[in-house]
């Protein structure tokens, strides 16, 4: 009966002490700089995503005003020189840079420009400006697929490192009571469950936005085409 008391109240110390706090404060130090480099990149992957969240729905509204505007049946000329000279979202940076390029051409003395190497300069200015707004918006996207795919085994390691140490800690003491093995064994796990909690929002993320980066490149590319074809119109209805 003592003893039956005795093993009751350490567990019930046990279940006390094993609240996340409690965890990490008895955790070994490099199990605690495990889990806090995991909880800082998770804090970070959060960041990252409604940045990328915001700066796609910005951009995919502005580009829905920009467009409206464009096949409104307004001026080019007038339509460049009010958004396409100082660009301040992506589309209107294709369309600067083709509509610049254009107008450069067309200002050179006795250039012909209907020759194909015009059509040619455009459609280069033109993807230079996509990959580099691609490149922009796509920043830290890097970020999201290497803790999707390393924050998992970051947290295996704190949970092996800190077995070890507690199967150290258990032949150190000569003793396998529950009440002496469960805390280590619980401190081990705690790693890896700040390890999934940082990778599975980052693969998930990092999927969603991959997507939806993807289509608004699909989305720019397909408004290059057409206002190439546009120009290459007007080219020839001015030779």
């Amino acid at each position: 009966m003592v003893n039956q008391a005795v093993n009751a109240v350490a567990l019930g110390s046990l279940g006390s002490n094993l609240s996340l706090w409690s965890l990490f404060v008895q955790a070994d130090i490099v199990v605690k700089i495990v889990i806090l480099g995991l909880l800082v990149a998770s804090v970070w992957v959060w960041a990252i995503v409604f940045e990328k969240v915001t700066t796609l729905r910005r951009a995919n509204r502005d580009a829905d005003a920009f467009e409206d505007r464009f096949w409104s049946g307004g001026s080019l000329d007038e339509l460049y020189e009010q958004e396409g000279i100082k660009p301040v979202h992506p589309v209107a940076a294709v369309f600067g840079a083709a509509m610049g390029e254009w107008r450069r051409t067309a200002r050179i003395a006795g250039a012909d420009i209907s020759h194909t190497g015009v059509k040619e300069r455009v459609d280069r200015a033109m993807n230079v400006t996509i990959s580099r707004e691609m490149e922009r918006m796509e920043r830290w996207m890097i970020f999201l697929a290497s803790v999707g795919a390393t924050a998992t085994f970051i947290g295996l390691f704190g949970t092996v490192w800190g077995i070890m140490h507690s199967f150290s800690a258990i032949a150190a003491m000569h003793n396998t009571n529950l009440a002496v093995v469960a805390p280590g064994i619980a401190e081990a796990l705690f790693a890896t469950a700040v390890g999934l909690v940082a990778a599975i929002p980052a693969v998930l993320a990092y999927n969603m936005l991959s997507t939806h980066l993807g289509r608004f490149a699909a989305r720019m590319e397909g408004f290059g085409s057409e206002f190439s074809a546009i120009l290459s119109r007007q080219t020839e209805e001015r030779t």
